[in-house]
């Protein structure tokens, strides 16, 4: 039997729920009997059945005997739904085959297949594991860490600038690379500006697919709580907004008219901002993936603090130029090329007439 033809089958549907099921992984899963597919189940959305149970209830009793193909090791726990393994057992399939055969989940981990091979199930892992493991990146980072994964979008011109010397910066890159920006906001769970962005552009933050899309959790950095009552942020309620901000420097009364209006505001302690709190926090909630479309300085802070996993970068054929045009770093930079901050695993593509520059941040940087 083809294992990489089932497996990928399953990959591929996991796949398109990409940004509909975080906290929780996305898994496909395809159940064959007799070389037939009689069952397939993708995870569609938090609470509802995973993808084992899809693909089981649809074989009803063509399950028995078959072979199932799962992206990720079943759950063996009650938590917001039964587990997958007894469900699995019960339907008296006789083989399991999985990619990612590690759940970071302690919960999970492991102990899935020791209950299939118990009850006599014969399991094999490793089928496109690289394939697999690579379709819930954010979920087995934000496991292990608790911290959201967090990409860091931008775009510029060939000279790297972000804004004409008086802020013109509508539109640098083409329709399609703004689509492609729009498609990163729906994968992701929360987007992350600073009150610089939200003062100069009143941006909405929201995804605006032809197919509808998912909105993320709008995040503000605004030390002194500067937002106008009047932005887009504010008004706008089709996704949540939370502002972090710092006790001693904000306006308590201000705070109360924003929490009035529907916003979130978290006070922070101390003299600044800093990242790794502000990801500590929205860990605790439970926001897996951050996508930050911030100015220079927000841009800055984040790389200096390594607090990037990685970098998408959207750059047009067109050049700016101007000494005071600013470009999408802040800061005083580095002193030595040497110790430039730089990009592993690097993939160049064509999004319309723009590059797109996708790589990741190494944590042992400088």
């Amino acid at each position: 039997m083809n294992h990489e033809f089932f497996m990928k089958l399953a990959i591929d549907m996991a796949e398109k729920t990409r940004g509909q099921t975080s906290p929780n992984p996305q898994v496909g899963a395809v159940l064959v009997n007799n070389g037939e597919i009689v069952g397939l189940g993708t995870h569609l959305r938090p609470g509802e059945p995973h993808a084992e149970i899809h693909a089981l209830n649809m074989a009803g009793e063509k399950a028995k005997g078959g072979t199932l193909y799962v992206t990720l090791e079943p759950c063996s726990h009650y938590g917001r739904t039964p587990p997958c393994a007894e469900a699995i057992i019960q339907a008296g399939v006789k083989k399991v085959i999985l990619g990612d055969s590690y759940d970071p989940n302690p919960s999970v981990s492991g102990r899935g297949i020791a209950m299939l091979r118990r009850a006599g199930i014969e399991v094999i892992t490793g089928v496109m594991e690289k394939e697999a493991t690579l379709l819930n990146e954010f979920f087995h980072y934000f496991t292990r860490n608790r911290v959201p994964f967090v990409t860091l979008k931008t775009a510029c011109s060939l000279d790297g600038k972000i804004a004409t010397r008086t802020g013109h910066s509508q539109w640098i890159t083409g329709e399609e690379a703004r689509r492609d920006g729009h498609v990163l906001r729906h994968q992701h769970d929360a987007i992350l500006v600073g009150i610089g962005t939200v003062l100069a552009d009143n941006p909405r933050l929201t995804t605006r697919l032809e197919s509808g899309g998912k909105n993320p959790v709008r995040i503000v950095l605004d030390s002194r709580l500067r937002i106008p009552l009047t932005s887009n942020l504010v008004t706008d309620s089709s996704a949540p907004t939370w502002i972090f901000t710092l006790e001693g420097q904000m306006d308590p009364s201000k705070m109360k008219e924003l929490t009035v209006s529907g916003v979130t505001v978290i006070p922070l302690k101390g003299d600044r901002i800093h990242p790794q709190e502000v990801l500590s926090c929205l860990g605790e909630k439970n926001i897996a993936s951050l996508l930050i479309e911030g100015g220079r300085s927000v841009n800055q802070t984040f790389i200096e603090s390594k607090s990037v996993n990685r970098i998408v970068l959207y750059v047009a054929p067109k050049m700016i130029g101007g000494d005071t045009a600013p470009s999408f770093l802040g800061g005083l930079g580095v002193t030595d090329v040497n110790k430039a901050w730089k990009l592993e695993q690097v993939q160049v593509d064509y999004i319309g007439n723009d590059l797109r520059i996708t790589g990741n941040m190494p944590r042992d940087q400088e």
